[in-house]
């Protein structure tokens, strides 16, 4: 069975799988409260690397493992990013959730983009940190390499955590990193309706300004741009007060 990964000891919170056009995810939930936050992960990890992040948001907080990271088992069939929004929408409703804060990391936020838009009775929010893939640098070893520039300047509390999870993504990883690539964000992004907040850390080389800017410039409503200093990619991993204190903001301001 799963295990507690986020909520502090002696903390309410509630561990499931749940399975959806065969692929299961593992869900954390823990607090109250509404404009529940839905942790959408990056490539390679999964919920336990956000600790720190969720230690610092308040009210609800559902973590998730997406299938084949983290605790999730691996689906049959590599999943795209749509099918990966699907998911997610099924286990909304499941759970009659109708006013999520969608916080997508990496990955993540084209997972978000995309559940902003296929079902936007669904989420009242999303936060896009360090969102990828930038239209100006679509390939897996081009990412690969901005990956690798992004490490050297990492705190080793990411490099740690990130590599545990990298490890246990499994052998099928290129393949999902290749799902990743392919996907185009943008034409997301074109479909959102509800208010969008982007994160980047100044110094992250996969989210870059100018990739953030144009993000911003392709939702139809309300968005906003911040950067957040002497923080790269995991900016949600390590040292998370100051992305945790402008997500709080956002939500209040819905």
């Amino acid at each position: 069975m799963p295990e507690r990964l986020l909520a502090p000891e002696g903390a309410a919170a509630s561990v499931t799988e749940f399975t959806y056009g065969g692929a299961t995810l593992v869900a954390e939930d823990l607090g109250s409260g509404p404009h529940p936050y839905v942790l959408i992960h990056g490539i390679g990890m999964g919920r336990s690397v956000y600790v720190d992040l969720v230690e610092r948001l308040p009210g609800r907080v559902i973590g998730l493992d997406l299938p084949g990271f983290g605790e999730a088992p691996e689906p049959e069939r590599t999943l795209t990013m749509a099918r990966h929004a699907d998911l997610i929408a099924a286990f909304l409703r499941g759970r009659d959730i109708s006013d999520a804060v969608l916080i997508g990391h990496s990955m993540g936020s084209q997972i978000a983009a995309e559940l902003a838009s296929r079902h936007p009775q669904l989420v009242d929010g999303i936060v896009l940190a360090g969102p990828t893939v930038n239209s100006a640098a679509r390939s897996v070893w081009e990412q690969a390499r901005y990956l690798l520039i992004d490490l050297i300047g990492e705190r080793p509390t990411v490099i740690l955590r990130g590599a545990r999870e990298y490890l246990r993504g499994g052998p099928h990883l290129i393949r999902k990193i290749r799902a990743t690539v392919v996907h185009e964000p943008e034409k997301a992004y074109a479909k959102v309706q509800c208010p969008v907040l982007v994160l980047r850390g100044e110094d992250d080389p996969l989210a870059p300004q100018s990739w953030c800017r144009e993000i911003v410039s392709l939702i139809p409503g309300r968005a906003e741009m911040h950067e957040i200093p002497d923080h790269g990619h995991g900016t949600l991993i390590s040292h998370a007060e100051p992305a945790a204190k402008l997500i709080t903001e956002f939500t209040a301001s819905l």
